[in-house]
């Protein structure tokens, strides 16, 4: 195996583990307001991720990293072309940090609403914008010769993209249903039991309708690659398990579901 070849798939290693680790923290972080009617229930929720999210985002740093070091061209044209979709994840990322330490720094309503959407909104953008940045990596950018990139904001927005986007947001979503019922009790684990029914049955739909677009995206056959075939099971799984006691093969099932989607992404960019 040739060192590109091994960098191309650390890389992948490091981007497929921030979606598995980060995503039940983005998913807890849009979940908290629903899951919790009150200030207590709210902070319960936040707190089952307390020790993770922010070493979690690490993976993203090192993925960034990696790129840098191994395939600098592929950096540039990327982070260029992306480049107002990255400042918002930068900004996402830091508003949804700072809300983290300063929530519980204030008794205001004022204060605690403010840090409140800043947790939700900051953890649902990151998903969906690097969601779609991936997408839009496998169905292609205009760029030149020079690998600059030759389009608009608007060229970002492609059909894959952003259906590859709202596919990572909904599995992150079901993600961190799964996690809330496997680190809560009482009211909050039934709430999160409630939510993460649906939630299920929208991965579903959204995967499959994922899986047959990126078939014709990246050509080939039209037969299901096999990691694109786990995503489908493991997902079909998450749902179901969702609604039972089995709260850790649940959790390990959206895992390998959001694991076996990034995954699919980079085989299918390869070489």
């Amino acid at each position: 195996m040739q060192l590109h070849t091994i960098w191309f798939v650390i890389i992948a290693i490091f981007w497929t583990g921030f979606f598995v680790l980060e995503g039940f923290d983005f998913g807890v972080g849009m979940l908290h307001t629903i899951v919790g009617r009150t200030d207590i229930e709210r902070r319960v929720a936040l707190n089952t991720i307390g020790p993770w999210w922010d070493g979690n985002e690490v993976w993203l740093i090192v993925a960034g990293a990696g790129m840098f070091a191994a395939f600098p061209g592929w950096y540039a044209t990327m982070f260029s072309a992306l480049y107002l979709a990255l400042v918002i994840v930068l900004a996402a990322l830091m508003a949804r940090g700072v809300a983290m330490e300063f929530k519980g720094k204030g008794d205001g309503a004022r204060w605690r609403s403010t840090w409140m959407w800043c947790t939700t909104l900051g953890s649902l953008l990151v998903p969906l914008l690097l969601g779609v940045g991936l997408g839009d990596l496998l169905v292609g950018l205009p760029i030149n010769s020079s690998h600059d990139f030759t389009g608009n904001f608007f060229d970002l927005l492609t059909p894959y993209g952003l259906w590859t986007g709202v596919t990572l947001l909904s599995l992150c979503l079901l993600h961190g249903s799964t996690f809330l019922k496997l680190r809560t009790t009482d009211q909050v684990r039934e709430r999160a039991r409630g939510v993460a029914r649906p939630l299920g049955w929208a991965a579903i739909a959204l995967v499959v309708g994922w899986v047959i677009w990126t078939r014709k995206v990246a050509g080939g056959p039209d037969v299901p690659q096999p990691v694109e075939v786990l995503a489908l099971i493991a997902v079909i799984f998450a749902a179901r398990l969702s609604s039972t006691e089995h709260d850790g093969w649940a959790f390990v099932s959206s895992a390998v579901a959001i694991a076996a989607t990034v995954g699919s992404i980079f085989i299918d960019l390869y070489p």
